[in-house]
């Protein structure tokens, strides 16, 4: 791409959300218009293993129609990130949702996706460090990290297409790295590899916007992925949780609106097109790297924005938890309940003003359920860790 080489001239977010001159002809990207959302994808019918009683007294198994095993969430508290509570609680999510051998059982390489939108140039908020606010905490990485070693992962990767090459040692990651053994692997290069690859969007449903996306190789290479997001509002997509999290892992020069700025434009599209086109790449995302586990760090948070660059709006939130589970649909639903907010409720009801709920998309597609009617949650209930977000207006 031409403007691959060109260093990008600094747009703040804010500005460019808000910015209505960019037109949709400077796009140069596939598929623009995003399609209709498909119908939900028929769900197959379980059966189960009965033991029967004939009249002669035998054991007669037969098969009995049940319904589909509801998708597991598990919640636990933690009022601090104190080292050693942070992991009994991570480890109390993961027995929770079952363990993680299922996770790993196609092999020992584990990508582990953490949340530093904003970059080191963002001004935190007077007196809260970032990781308390608005990015991923490492100690919840750390911990996460042991437990993987304990259940058997060799190679284990920290990976972000990070703004700023400063970021990973400004956020603690490197000293995280350092100390399990993780290797971190930067997206927004193709190090340790010679080139990107170029990654199709595969099913359920026909891709929405993209139907391939420039990767770092290490997203297809490795055997597990897991999204570990920080839990907040998000001033487009009302909500940003794991599935969100996607967003951070192309390189943002190949998707920028010509070379203007290094917050991957070319997602939001125009100002008349963010609304439909930003959930629907999330959905395109979330198809060509599916999340195999969510550990979503509630523990200290923001609200009314994704970040301190939603001026006015965006504060500290003390939610005090973690969650996990291995259906990313079902565990945002989970989170976004938690924040007061009802995960099926669409545009423009709160905490969706701006765009589209993208978890109901997900669930049109078959990805998972945002129902909490089909969700079971283990450990701490939802109201027990309920905390009411303001969201980004």
């Amino acid at each position: 791409m031409s403007n691959c080489s060109r260093k990008p001239n600094k747009l703040s977010r804010r500005d460019f959300l808000h910015d209505v001159g960019i037109a949709a002809a400077g796009l140069v990207l596939a598929s623009c218009t995003p399609k209709g959302t498909p119908a939900p994808t028929a769900q197959p019918v379980a059966t189960q293993v009965a033991a029967t009683v004939t009249q002669a007294g035998v054991a007669q198994a037969t098969s009995v129609p049940v319904a589909n095993p509801k998708a597991t969430v598990a919640i636990a508290k933690a009022a601090t990130y104190d080292p050693k509570l942070i992991k009994q609680q991570v480890q109390a999510v993961l027995d929770g949702i079952g363990g993680i051998a299922d996770v790993l059982a196609h092999g020992n390489r584990v990508a582990i996706k953490v949340n530093m939108t904003g970059g080191v140039t963002s001004v935190p908020l007077p007196g809260i460090p970032e990781i308390e606010s608005f990015i991923t905490h490492p100690e919840v990485v750390r911990a996460l990290i042991e437990l993987l070693r304990d259940a058997g992962a060799k190679d284990i990767f920290i990976v972000e297409a990070a703004y700023e090459d400063e970021s990973w040692p400004h956020y603690g990651f490197t000293d995280v790295a350092k100390s399990t053994g993780a290797t971190i692997v930067d997206l927004t290069h193709e190090a340790p590899y010679k080139d990107f690859a170029t990654t199709p969007v595969s099913g359920p449903g026909s891709p929405f916007i993209y139907d391939k996306f420039i990767f770092n190789p290490i997203l297809q290479d490795v055997d597990a992925f897991i999204s570990v997001p920080k839990m907040k509002c998000h001033n487009v997509c009302g909500v940003t949780q794991s599935m969100k999290n996607l967003i951070g892992l192309v390189p943002y020069r190949f998707y920028v609106v010509n070379g203007s700025d290094t917050y991957r434009s070319g997602f939001h599209g125009s100002s008349d097109e963010i609304m439909h086109r930003l959930p629907r790449v999330i959905m395109d995302l979330n198809r060509a790297r599916r999340v195999n586990l969510s550990l979503i760090d509630a523990v200290m948070t923001g609200e009314g924005g994704e970040g301190p660059w939603i001026t006015g709006q965006f504060q500290q939130v003390k939610a005090g938890f973690l969650l996990a589970g291995k259906d990313p649909v079902a565990t945002d639903a989970v989170a976004t309940a938690t924040m007061g907010f009802d995960p099926t409720i669409e545009y423009p009801t709160s905490p969706f003003l701006h765009a589209d709920n993208h978890l109901n998309i997900a669930h049109s597609l078959g990805l998972g359920t945002n129902v909490l009617s089909e969700i079971k949650v283990v450990g701490a209930t939802i109201d027990e860790v309920k905390t009411p977000f303001k969201p980004s207006y």
